[in-house]
This record gives C-alpha cells, structure tokens and sequence, in this order.
C-alpha cells in the first residue's frame, strides 16, 4: 500500500490536522497520525506538500492544451485529459460538447466514449447546445442551433455509451417531452445560453444553471432570470467560472453567499487555447484571439476560458473568503453529490484514490488519480 503521512487532509467531511492516508487504487485507510500504526508493505509517498484535498472535478470544459472535445482523436483527448490531472488536479472529468452539426456532435460522442475507455477519469458528458436560445447564443455558432430533441439526444447517448451526464438547454424552447426524457435516463437538465423567464424555470425540469450570470437572462428588480433561478430556487446547482473576468470577484462573493456553498460548482468552461501561448484559436469553427488572459471571438464576444482548475481553487478563497473546506465543496463534493458519483468527492475509505496535494500557498505540488502520481 501507498502512504501519504504527516499531512493536513480535507476530507471533504471535516479536517486532518496531521494525518495519514493508506491507499493502492481505492482509499483504504484514512486518520490522525496520533493513531498512526507502520504496516508492512508501507510505501511512503514523499512529496513536499503540507496538505491534501479530494481531487477536483471539472463538469463543464471543452479542451485544453491545443485540443477540442469537438474534433480531437480519443488519443488527444486522452492526453489533454491527462495533462488537464497533471497540471491542475482534475482528476474527474466531463468533456463538453458544443452548438455544431449533428454529424459532428457524434463524431465528437464516438470519439469521447473511446476516449472513456483509456482514460477513467473521463466519467460524463456535457452536452452544451445545440438546445438553446439564439438571444443569449455566447460563442456558439447560432446556424446550427435547434429546438430541443429528446430522440437526437437519445441517439447520442446511445453513441456515446451512456455517457451523457448533463445538458445545457434553453427551457423556453423545450417541450415537456424532452425533460422528461432527460429526468428518466439521469441526464441533469441545466438551464443556461436561455432567455427564460423565472416562472418558465419554475415550471420547467431544470436543477442546474450554466455559467451563472454569462449568456442567460440576468437579475433584474422585476425579473429575476435565469440568475435569479440559479440563486434561489430550492435544490438548484449553479455553475461559476471563478477567472475574475467572466465574474468580477464581488459577484462571485454575492452568488457564493445567496446560493451558499452547498449549491455552486465551480467549472473552467476551458476552451483549447489553455495552457497555450496567446494568439490565434479556435472554437467550434469560429476564430478566437486570445490575449491578455481572455479569449474572445473577432467580434469580442468572449469564447469560454484558458482558467485552470487549481487557479478557480485559490481564486474562489481569494473572491470570497472561503475556507479551503468549503472550496473542496464547490470543487469536487457537490458534484460528487449531484452526479452521483459514489467513489468521489471525499477522502474517506472505499473511495477512489483521487487526491491534490498542495503546499501552504496552494499551489500543486502533486495529483493523485486513482492511486497512480500524475
């Protein structure tokens, strides 16, 4: 067995002020170094880190490092995966699809599900568009967006193996059929790029919001929007990109304290150009300048990010005066909660062996992905 030893750990459920971790693929022994007894077969791991939080997880983000979930061969988005867990502690992962042809949205399934296949930490997908509202269209490419299509999103699901995980869907232009669809076959419905108003959310099948406060109908004194959903409707998650730039800091402190820290994930929506020198880019066909740490279409629409997880992590304390135990559950217990994912989210025994280690300023020092160093 690996052991980690003589380390603050998060658990997700409360702290380790100087602990220990025993584990192969699985977690098998978590606790307090007062306690602490050698076993033989004890592998130290030594790593300069002082603290270990549960492995983040990213259910919103569309490639890195010079590639697309769109267009990558499985062997790329395996690779870009890897690099997404080696570089910034991502080690659950759904690979986010955008508005395109349908030809190319199953391309890009097929593709996905062998990906799925080398690489484990690949757990879903994000369907983002086609389904969506042509007034709040952000960066997706408004020629091929559709009303919403519960037997299209069946085919794709088929396509994929069952990996669709969530979709983001404009609620006004649905039909009840579609949500229900997605609420029989465990497909979270996600109200984002939409100009619904409060009381369509309402009525509508929606626990999720997209990119809370971008590309959606804002807050107003006499219609909350789909913010106003994302904040205060009962049981909602809503996503944020923690970059300071999609949010200035004192709104990502605002839907932190509305919504509480229970109710908001935080996501990269990263796009190919992270991790990638500044210039030109690419995403779902259109032309993306990237500079000054924003990427934006030619028409200054701004085009996903180049966030790293690790930086929203440090960001989201920074933003909000979070305590690291309340950053591990925007990054990675509450999407453990709502997606189901049983073996992540926690460092506890019986759970996967998916940790970050970090040093006293929160930098990575080191991931851990199902017990295996990155």
């Amino acid at each position: 067995m690996k052991l980690i030893k003589e380390k603050k750990i998060y658990t997700g459920d409360g702290v380790i002020e100087n602990g220990y971790i025993r584990f192969d693929e699985k977690i098998e022994e978590v606790g307090d170094m007062a306690g602490f007894e050698p076993k033989e077969g004890d592998l130290e791991v030594s790593c300069a880190g002082t603290m270990v939080v549960p492995g983040f997880i990213d259910i919103h983000s569309h490639g890195g490092y010079g590639k697309d979930n769109m267009d990558a061969t499985p062997d790329e988005i395996d690779e870009m995966v890897k690099q997404m867990t080696k570089q910034e502690g991502i080690t659950t992962y759904f690979c986010t699809t955008m508005t395109q042809t349908y030809e190319n949205i199953e391309k890009a399934m097929q593709n996905i599900h062998d990906a799925a296949q080398k690489n484990p930490v690949i757990k879903g997908i994000h369907v983002e568009g086609p389904f969506i509202s042509t007034v709040f269209k952000g960066a997706q490419d408004p020629s091929y967006i559709k009303k919403p299509d519960e037997k299209t999103l069946a085919k794709w699901n088929e396509i994929s193996g069952g990996l669709l995980r969530i979709v983001t869907y404009a609620p006004e232009e649905a039909d009840p059929s579609f949500e229900t669809w997605c609420k029989e076959n465990g497909v979270v419905l996600s109200a984002g790029h939409s100009n619904a108003l409060y009381g369509e959310l309402n009525a509508s099948g929606a626990t999720h919001v997209t990119h809370l406060y971008n590309a959606q109908r804002g807050l107003n004194h006499r219609e909350p929007g789909v913010t106003g959903y994302g904040m205060l409707a009962e049981g909602v998650h809503a996503e944020l990109i923690c970059d300071g730039k999609h949010i200035v800091p004192d709104m990502v402190k605002l839907a932190c304290k509305v919504r509480g820290y229970d109710g908001i994930e935080l996501i990269t929506d990263s796009m190919r150009a992270k991790g990638m020198p500044e210039g030109k880019s690419e995403l779902g066909g259109q032309v993306v300048i990237v500079k000054d740490g924003m990427a934006k279409l030619e028409d200054g629409t701004i085009a996903g990010s180049i966030l790293t997880y690790i930086q929203a992590f440090k960001n989201v304390m920074e933003f909000t005066g979070a305590t690291v135990e309340e950053a591990v559950k925007m990054t990675s217990g509450n999407q453990a909660k709502e997606f189901g994912l049983e073996a992540k989210g926690a460092i506890a025994a019986g759970k996967d062996a998916d940790m970050v280690v970090l040093n006293d300023a929160f930098d990575l020092v080191q991931t851990i992905s199902y017990g295996k160093l990155a």
